[in-house]
């Protein structure tokens, strides 16, 4: 009797509950979130109504839409793609503002399935007519013809499970493992050939031994993404849980985006590669320079779009994280205004290439070889081994004296006679100069100047201007010994004395002294005959070696 009373008590809280519980799983239409909601729980094992599920298709009779609704689920399931119900907009009049015109519409998986998606119609939101149009086109694709195949011949025993996996899935698992594998190393020959002939015949001549190892490095990864692609096409037809496509699919989005970030990567190292073989044809050695910049550029832009690629892979919104970057890199920028600057400064300094590398120049207060072209800043070399760094900013407006772009090295110069000097010797001592300079393989000999130009406080200034073939520095220093030797041994067979500062007192008288001034040998049969001496002995003087350049 106790029971009988406890299970009439009991029954009204049953029967609430039940009722409770079937109007919880009442048909909703009237947002993104209630259709498609509404349409996943009335599939569930636990919950399979499809006829409550077809109610998400417009316009088809019970039987169409059922089939429609299911494989929309089956497409949604292979593919491993998990529908978070709670990100879904429960906002009746929701519009999707991507794009040109704005839709009463939402795309469930915009990146990776974008002909799924719901509108609203008739005050009420359905699976789109586009949708409904492809699904069939779409399930054939995730599921090929031959899965039914593989159900009719599978036998009995294989549908037997081993933790919760049928033997037939573990089967074709490492058949289709088999197959990648074998075209992974199919597509890494041909990838490799297709490359080589490329190269080839971008830059007409045969790879060089590290411009082939990266194209071997670069030819794996492309054979692993075409295996990767072919198991992404096969595995939904294994007819794995839900679960189980979720995580695989992950870890090959995964995997593939890796992949392709060290594909460009090293299509970075080929691309720098050729370019250096390039510029080290060409004269100029700042292209040579550019080839680091660039390289560090390019990286680094294939690192933030891969970086970016695998936020959205995690289901982070890029929109909004650029959105938010862009803020801060406007207040960046506004901070490191310096730094813009020095950017654009060395933008111009490849566009106007006003030096290259090596050059000698005068910039302000600078003056020095230059080593080294930066993002930032320029370096370079004093004479006396020192290192300046010269912020690009600054470098693209100060006047440069590019000493390495001169045709000829300018070297000016006076010689100072004594006023005692005979006029015949210091004509003498001219055309001999003269002819040092002729002979001197390093000096022009149609463009130069030895004169008489004037008086001195202490001596008769003799004008030597000469023009050096050589620009490198440390050969114009060799020259100039060369030159200077030659002249003082001159001026010792001709007995020509050179003058210093000083001060001449006369003394008309001087009892039992004799005078104390050089004599001058005037004769011209001397005279020619030691310019001739001196150079026979500079013709076949042996020029010293070149020291380094400091």
């Amino acid at each position: 009797m106790k029971k009988i009373l406890l299970f009439f008590f009991i029954l009204p809280s049953i029967l609430g509950a039940q009722e409770q519980f079937s109007d919880s799983l009442k048909v909703d239409l009237s947002s993104p979130n209630a259709t498609i909601n509404t349409h996943l729980k009335f599939l569930q094992e636990d919950n399979y109504q499809p006829q409550k599920a077809a109610k998400t298709i417009f316009g088809l009779e019970d039987k169409k839409a059922i089939r429609k609704a299911v494989k929309i689920k089956q497409v949604l399931d292979g593919k491993g793609l998990f529908v978070d119900v709670n990100s879904i907009p429960t906002n009746t009049n929701y519009i999707d503002s991507v794009g040109v015109k704005a839709y009463a519409r939402y795309l469930i998986f915009p990146n990776r399935l974008p002909e799924i998606y719901v509108e609203k119609k008739n005050g009420n939101w359905y699976y789109s007519t586009e949708t409904i149009a492809k699904i069939d086109a779409i399930y054939n694709s995730v599921f090929p013809w031959y899965v039914n195949w593989i159900q009719e011949i599978v036998p009995q025993y294989g549908h037997y499970q081993f933790l919760g996996i049928e033997v037939w899935q573990f089967v074709a698992l490492l058949l289709m493992l088999l197959i990648s594998f074998i075209l992974y190393l199919i597509v890494k020959k041909i990838a490799f050939s297709l490359l080589r002939s490329v190269q080839h015949y971008i830059t007409k001549s045969n790879a060089n031994l590290e411009l082939n190892q990266f194209l071997k490095k670069l030819a794996h990864p492309i054979g692993l993404l075409f295996s990767i692609q072919f198991i992404s096409t096969v595995f939904p037809s294994l007819q794995f849980s839900l679960l189980i496509n979720r995580w695989v699919f992950l870890g090959l989005d995964i995997i593939e985006t890796v992949f392709w970030i060290y594909v460009f990567l090293k299509l970075v190292k080929v691309v720098m590669q050729v370019y250096a073989d390039f510029t080290e044809k060409t004269h100029s050695k700042l292209d040579d320079q550019l080839v680091p910049i660039l390289n560090n550029l390019l990286t680094g832009i294939v690192l933030v779009f891969g970086f970016f690629k695998l936020l959205t892979i995690f289901g982070v919104d890029t929109t909004t994280l650029l959105a938010g970057a862009t803020i801060g890199g406007l207040a960046f920028a506004l901070a490191s205004q310096d730094t813009v600057r020095n950017l654009i400064g060395t933008i111009m300094i490849f566009v106007d290439k006003p030096f290259h590398i090596d050059d000698w120049i005068e910039a302000g207060e600078v003056v020095g070889t230059v080593e080294k072209v930066g993002f930032r800043s320029t370096r370079v070399r004093a004479a006396d081994t020192s290192i300046y760094q010269i912020p690009n900013s600054k470098l693209s407006e100060i006047v440069i004296n590019n000493k390495g772009l001169r045709l000829y090295r300018r070297y000016n110069t006076n010689l100072g006679l004594r006023y005692d000097t005979p006029p015949e010797l210091i004509e003498a001592f001219v055309n001999g100069v003269r002819q040092i300079i002729i002979e001197h393989p390093e000096t022009r000999s149609d463009s130069y100047n030895v004169e008489f130009t004037g008086f001195g406080d202490s001596a008769l200034l003799i004008m030597v201007n000469v023009y050096f073939k050589s620009l490198a520095w440390s050969q114009e220093q060799t020259s100039k010994h060369r030159l200077h030797i030659a002249i003082i041994k001159l001026a010792t067979v001709l007995g020509v004395d050179f003058a210093f500062p000083s001060t001449t007192v006369s003394i008309e008288q001087f009892p039992d002294k004799t005078n104390l001034s050089p004599k001058y040998n005037t004769d011209k049969t001397h005279v020619n005959a030691s310019i001739q001496q001196v150079l026979s002995e500079f013709k076949n003087d042996v020029p010293p070696q070149n020291t380094p350049e400091s």
